[in-house]
């Protein structure tokens, strides 16, 4: 029986044939390490930037109890006919 060895690669064989192998493991390794630096910037720039949502309540629209900037508390709305029930 003739075993499925094929001989010896030659060097460019060999060459190709290891960058087959960890090329891709390479090329992923490249890709998270480049995703994580741009989240990371991208966190900086998050933080460092105003809050839109915070800006946008002012003193006006809360109570006039309550702390500046704090949003006035809402009563929950109630489906029609449940207040009005006598259980």
């Amino acid at each position: 029986m003739l075993p499925l060895h094929l001989g010896a690669l030659h060097p460019m064989e060999q060459a190709l044939t290891v960058l087959l192998a960890f090329g891709p493991f390479l090329v992923l390794g490249v890709v998270i390490v480049l995703r994580r630096r741009a989240e990371e910037r991208e966190g900086e720039e998050a933080d460092a930037a105003p809050d839109p949502v915070a800006d946008s309540v002012t003193t006006s629209d809360a109570a006039p109890d309550a702390a500046p900037g704090v949003a006035p508390e809402v009563a929950p709305e109630v489906a029609p006919g449940v207040a009005d029930r006598d259980d």
